[in-house]
């Protein structure tokens, strides 16, 4: 590359922009400063982190069920990274709308994309479109209080099914059949908790494919549905089914030995006669059905009235084929929950059968398989929605290593000057929020937190609550943008 100042150096860093910022789009940049380029002088970075919500930490602000104790730690980890003051954090600010590919070509020299997935996955059966029947995700977005989805969701259903095996389908499943009252101790906000409360719910039905040796969630997923109160757990064992593989999987793989052994217990506790559980909601697990059709009945035309699914086995590998034998059950609402699905980028190529940017270990490719130069992806726009935090700080650090070794021939911004990106934003009126507004806005939901529990709990219920999660993106950019003008 060639400048009148050299790019990267203390009189011009290098200028990246990462957009997206959760875990994906932190790390990166994280890893990029702590990069031994960076850290031996070799090389100087300027990076700015944007977000289309007002608030950081994407997923694991809108895509986590709230009662996770393992949130507040990832959290944590994210907020050490962004409050060093070497990264900076622009939020409220829509990639595409706002900002355009053009635009940040203009003002830096290197794009991250780490957008993630928020769409469902979809379920191609009949029925799949009767009112009554959702996405997993879009539930997970509303009762995480995302800015952008009703603050009403229709909870009429006595009976529900779940359609996946993996953590979604268990978060979703344990939000629907818990008590409101037993989440006031997380930052659940208020119209969801009212939503919950007045729920009629009584039996929550998780059905999986496949067997137990095969499911996707994580043993703390699977503990966790046990710590709700007044809620029995069913298993049927009829669904417990080995295979060649599910035996090898048993032997050779802790977290399926776990798994296994935990509802193999499960079921072994439970009485055989089920009348003798006394909650008031009951959560079934059930494995080997594969969904088939959702259908509607002459009472309730054009809304869901039940779920029919076939019997499946297991084949020896550990994958499931259909038996002939089909079963129906009796529910009136059913949230698919078979995985996310990235969104395509403006401007940028998509795969739009994997949902993900095409690329070459994070370098981004047109539609003719070539490297863009200057543009990069990581996390699940890069990889699709698949593997834990781990895989995300892995991916990460790919990415970023391509990026430095590609530094020498990125195209060069022609208009560098870190305050510029602030101007054009601003003469778009663009009322975008920033780390110390994230702090006050982040102070203000723990202030509601600790005002609920000063008077005596909340809702009637005598609980400390910690964080109460601030809803209406207009508030949220209102107490941001509001915080850091009173500090000025």
């Amino acid at each position: 590359m060639s400048s009148s100042t050299t790019v990267g150096s203390a009189e011009r860093p290098l200028r990246v922009a990462v957009v997206g910022s959760g875990p994906a789009g932190v790390y990166a940049a994280d890893i990029l400063t702590k990069s031994e380029a960076v850290k031996s002088g070799e090389l100087t970075v300027s990076i700015d982190l944007f977000d289309r919500y007002p608030a950081p930490y994407g997923l694991i602000r809108y895509g986590v069920a709230p009662d996770h104790p393992r949130i507040k730690g990832i959290v944590n980890a994210l907020h050490k990274v962004l409050d060093r003051g070497d990264i900076r954090f622009f939020g409220n600010v829509d990639y595409g709308t706002d900002l355009s590919i053009e635009d940040l070509r203009t003002h830096y020299d290197a794009v991250i994309f780490a957008t993630g997935a928020i769409k469902d996955a979809d379920l191609n059966i009949p029925g799949i479109e009767l009112d009554g029947s959702y996405g997993g995700a879009d539930f997970v977005s509303w009762y995480d209080g995302h800015p952008d989805v009703s603050r009403e969701w229709p909870l009429d259903a006595k009976e529900i099914a779940v359609i996946g095996n993996g953590n979604v389908a268990l978060d979703v499943a344990r939000v629907l059949s818990k008590h409101a009252d037993d989440l006031l101790v997380s930052e659940i906000p208020d119209n969801v908790y009212a939503g919950l409360k007045a729920s009629p719910v009584t039996d929550v039905h998780v059905f999986g494919r496949r067997g137990p040796a095969q499911v996707k969630f994580t043993p703390l997923e699977l503990r966790e549905l046990s710590h709700s109160k007044d809620v029995d757990i069913i298993l049927y064992p009829e669904d417990f089914e080995f295979d060649e593989e599910s035996d090898r999987q048993i032997q050779t793989n802790n977290q399926t030995k776990t798994m296994v052994g935990t509802l193999t217990n499960w079921i072994a506790e439970q009485p055989e006669d089920l009348s003798e559980l006394t909650a008031s909601r009951r959560l079934h697990l059930h494995f080997l059905h594969s969904p088939v059709e959702i259908y509607d009945d002459a009472e309730t035309p054009g809304r869901v009235a039940g779920m029919r699914f076939e019997r499946t086995e297991l084949d020896g590998t550990g994958n499931a084929r259909g038996t002939g034998e089909f079963v129906d059950y009796p529910v009136q609402a059913v949230y698919r929950a078979i995985g996310y699905f990235g969104s395509a980028l403006p401007e940028v190529e998509f795969d739009h059968k994997k949902g993900v940017i095409p690329n070459d270990g994070g370098r981004v490719l047109d539609a003719a398989g070539t490297h863009v130069p200057g543009i990069y992806a990581t996390g699940w726009i890069k990889r699709g929605p698949v593997g834990l935090i781990g895989h995300t700080k892995g991916d990460a650090l790919e990415t970023v290593t391509y990026l430095l070794e590609d530094r020498e021939n990125l195209p060069v911004a022609s208009v560098p000057e870190a305050d510029a990106v602030v101007e054009l934003l601003d003469a778009r009126g663009v009322k975008f929020t920033s780390w110390e507004g994230w702090l006050a806005l982040d102070a203000h939901e723990l202030a509601l937190g600790a005002a609920a529990t000063e008077a005596g709990g909340s809702h009637g219920v005598e609980v400390k609550r910690e964080r109460i999660k601030v809803v209406p993106r207009e508030d949220m950019v209102d107490i941001s943008r509001d915080g850091v003008a009173a500090e000025v």
